[in-house]
């Protein structure tokens, strides 16, 4: 993380679990492209992938530790985290990931997981293992007006078209914290890729339940921003083999909601 601090006048409950998961872009009464012929953007922080591509072990190593910290078991993310960290996760990249955590789970849960990543980092020092320390966004965040042009661009790009609807009429506070905050003051940060943003949030959202219209959102903007099909069916089968399969079928079930309607075909 940058030296950089957030306003701590946008940091309100609302602001945590509330981001993404109950408010505008990922409610079902958002309006955004669905278009399959909609062409993914591509900014310098985001990656691209071809059809033939399959995730890296590092991009692999992002969904287990995104989900049990989305879930609070410290154990299992201890174990993920040391497995990430082998696997080519930056510390960098594994405390970015920890933050963003609070977005989508709250900051009680982002707590936890980034002080188990102290125990990793401190423990693996100790043991003489010297782990990337990664680096720091490339740009200073902006701030006020700037910012929040930033984030709506963003939230733009990420979804494919410009995000709004009746729950935002009803409730334009959200997502004027959704464009100025999620989308602005994290996802402005070149640090970590959308890419690797994407899978985090996908790993976290199938870890929890009742979140499913919030996943689906994250499936189609995980495959806006470059990801494959066919890598996100390893996702899935990475959910499966390293966290569950209660979360595992969530991926999938959203996965295939999401290609039925690129196909034409009703969900």
């Amino acid at each position: 993380m940058s030296n950089t601090q957030p306003d701590k006048s946008r940091l309100r409950p609302l602001q945590t679990s509330a981001l993404a998961m109950a408010v505008g872009l990922f409610s079902p009464m958002a309006q955004a492209d669905e278009s399959p012929r909609a062409k993914p953007v591509s900014p310098s922080h985001m990656t691209t992938s071809d059809s033939s591509a399959t995730l890296t072990a590092r991009q692999q190593a992002i969904v287990p530790v995104a989900a049990f910290a989305a879930s609070g078991d410290m154990p299992k993310l201890n174990a993920a985290l040391n497995q990430g960290l082998d696997a080519g996760l930056s510390i960098s990249d594994a405390r970015e990931i920890l933050v963003q955590v609070y977005a989508y789970a709250g900051f009680p849960r982002s707590l936890n997981a980034l002080g188990e990543l102290m125990k990793v980092t401190q423990a693996r020092k100790q043991r003489g293992i010297q782990d990337d320390p990664g680096r720091e966004p490339s740009r200073p965040i902006p701030k006020g007006d700037a910012l929040l042009a930033a984030g709506t661009a963003n939230q733009t790009k990420l979804s494919g078209a410009r995000v709004e609807g009746a729950l935002f009429e009803f409730a334009p506070t959200a997502n004027e914290y959704l464009r100025s905050h999620l989308f602005g003051d994290i996802f402005e940060r070149d640090n970590l890729d959308w890419q690797s943003r994407e899978l985090a949030t996908v790993g976290m959202l199938s870890a929890m339940s009742g979140v499913q219209p919030q996943l689906l959102a994250h499936v189609r903007i995980s495959m806006n921003v470059g990801l494959s099909e066919g890598q996100m069916h390893q996702v899935a089968d990475v959910l499966a083999e390293r966290v569950d399969a209660d979360s595992a079928t969530r991926a999938r079930e959203a996965l295939a909601q999401h290609l039925a309607v690129l196909s034409g075909k009703k969900p």
